[in-house]
Order: structure tokens, then C-alpha cells, then sequence
């Protein structure tokens, strides 16, 4: 089984603000819009070489999608960047009316998701966002594993003509993915070869699914991991491919069980091959205030809750 490491950890929004100031560079026509978090969301260096292509909106974030909207209609690819809770949440409304509607081509960019936004608590955290992107007619849902991959994906969305959600995170977390890769919209990623499960993972948690890929070898089980950075549309070629070979699945992600990428490849699986599938995401709850580090362990979002699941659905098989 290949063995990933890591020389460093950087958080993936950083991936986000180093991928924009690049798109800036290169295309005239990507703008940038910020509901008052610019720090927060790593845009410095984009406004600092462009400040005639950045809009700060404030507080505004519905206004926000509005505007984004509307730049669109003059050949601008507009970028907005707030936190996850506001992109999606606070806004829906707006996305759904002036932006998937119309099938606009925004880039819908969302910092601090899942529950590793940390001690902001619940009000600010958002384990939904996933659930409700995915449901709109035509929206690509993109969710980041490490730095180096947020910053291809915010490469590659450029030139993607259509609307997109692209949700990555605060932490810093280990890179591993290869700095030069190529970021392709809706192909999963696999990452190890295995025969006893298969283990399909996303953000955050795609880290973790390595880790746990190799507590269960120590214990004679053969894990197959794929990253799943495209939620929507899913390759579920590559899951089924795996399935077949291995008979049972672990899905693992920093959401809700409700609405994810896990009932994604649920119906996937219903519709094409039944396989016993098992699921570690939140359980119909909301987060709480702490480090990132302190709810990942008490939501069960870890190496060893995917190892606890593995264990489990072998035995359904």
C-alpha cells in the first residue's frame, strides 16, 4: 500500500487566496467580492495586485451574490469569499433565484466550513452547506482535501462556465497531494489500492481516511481510499469500479449524514450495485464551540471512527 506523508501543514484557504492571485495574473477578466473577511479568506494579495477588480461589499453578503450575478452579464468571472455559514445559508435565496436560475457563472467560494470553524460555535459553523448546494439544478460542489489541491481547484474553476461552490476550511492541515497536479472537475482521485473495503472520503477527511487505511493493514485489512474532491457531479464509476472489487463502503465527511457526499454515493449504490455501506459524518446535529481539534474527536470525525465503521460494515458483507 503507498504511504503518504507530509513536510508541512497550511490551511486550505490559503490554498484559495494564493489560487486567486494567480487567476488574477493570468485572466482579466476574474474579479473578486468579499462580505468583509478578507483576511479571513487569504484575498490580500489578489486586491493588493488588482484593486480595481475587488469589490468590498460589507456585511451584505445577499447583496453580495446579487452583484456576482450581475458582473457576470459583462464577461466577468466573479469570485466571492465569505465564510461557508454565510455563502450558502444566509444567502440561499439569492443563489437560487439570480445565480443557479439563470445558470451564472459564479464561483461561490467558502471558507471556514464544517465544524473546524471551532470556537465560533454553531451560529457560525455549517454542516448543511453541502445538502444544500448539491440540490440546485446545474451548481458544481467542490470540497478541498489540502492547500495544494484548493489551489488547483481555484485554478481550474475559472474556466469552468457555470456556477460552482467551492467549500474548504480554517485549520492548517497536512499537504500531501502533489503541488503540479491537475485539477479535474467531477474525477475522484484514488489514493490507495486495497481489496477488503472501500474507504471515499472528502475534505478534511481524506487525511484522516489515510491514516485509518493504515491502522486497519496493521490489522490484516486491505482499504482502498479515494478522495471524492467533486461531490457534484459524482464519479460514481470510480465508486462503483471499487465496490465491486471490495463489497462495502465507508463514506467520511466533516457534514452532516444528511444531505452528503454519503447519501450521494448511497443512491449511487442503490440505483446500480447494493453494497453495505457505513457513515461517518455528524448525526443530525448542529456543532459547538471548541478547537477544531476537540469537536473532530467528540463528533467522531477521525482515523479511528473510520477504522470503528470499517470494522463494522466488513461484517455486513
Amino acid at each position: 500500500m503507498k504511504k503518504y506523508t507530509y513536510t508541512e501543514k497550511k490551511d486550505t484557504r490559503s490554498g484559495f487566496g494564493d489560487g486567486l492571485a494567480e487567476l488574477g495574473r493570468a485572466n482579466p477578466n476574474v474579479v473578486a467580492l468579499c462580505a468583509d473577511l478578507i483576511g479571513s479568506l487569504k484575498m490580500n494579495q489578489f486586491i493588493d495586485e488588482n484593486p480595481e477588480r475587488f469589490f468590498q461589499v460589507g456585511i451584505a453578503e445577499a447583496n453580495m451574490m446579487g452583484i456576482a450575478a450581475g458582473l457576470t452579464i459583462g464577461g466577468k468571472i466573479p469570485f466571492t469569499g465569505t465564510f461557508a455559514n454565510f455563502s450558502t445559508g444566509r444567502v440561499y435565496d439569492q443563489i437560487r433565484q439570480s445565480i443557479a436560475y439563470s445558470n451564472k457563472n459564479v464561483k461561490i467560494c467558502a471558507s471556514h466550513a464544517g465544524l473546524t470553524l471551532g470556537e465560533d460555535g454553531a451560529t457560525h459553523q455549517i454542516l448543511e452547506d453541502i445538502g444544500l448546494m448539491k440540490m440546485l439544478p446545474g451548481m458544481v460542489v467542490i470540497n478541498t482535501c489540502d492547500y495544494n489541491q484548493t489551489k488547483a481547484a481555484t485554478i481550474a474553476i475559472a474556466s469552468y462556465e457555470g456556477p460552482v461552490y467551492l467549500r474548504f476550511g480554517r485549520p492548517a492541515v497536512p499537504i500531501f497531494t502533489a503541488e503540479d497536479q491537475v485539477f479535474e472537475i467531477g474525477k475522484a482521485v484514488n489514493l490507495t489500492e486495497g481489496n477488503d473495503v472501500t474507504i471515499v472520503a472528502t475534505g478534511h477527511l481524506v487525511w484522516e481516511a489515510l491514516k485509518a487505511s493504515e491502522i486497519l493493514l496493521e490489522k490484516g485489512i486491505s482499504a482502498e481510499v479515494i478522495n471524492i474532491h467533486t461531490i457534484k457531479p459524482l464519479d460514481k464509476n470510480s465508486i462503483l469500479e471499487s465496490v465491486r472489487k471490495t463489497g462495502c463502503l465507508v463514506s467520511a465527511e466533516e457534514h452532516n449524514h444528511l444531505g452528503g457526499l454519503g447519501e450521494s454515493i448511497a443512491r449511487v449504490l442503490a440505483l446500480e450495485h447494493p453494497t453495505p455501506q457505513e457513515f461517518v459524518a455528524t448525526n443530525d446535529t448542529f456543532g459547538e464551540s471548541g478547537t477544531p481539534a476537540q469537536l473532530m474527536e467528540k463528533y467522531g470525525l477521525n482515523a479511528d471512527s473510520i477504522v470503528e465503521k470499517v470494522e463494522k460494515v466488513l461484517k455486513r458483507k
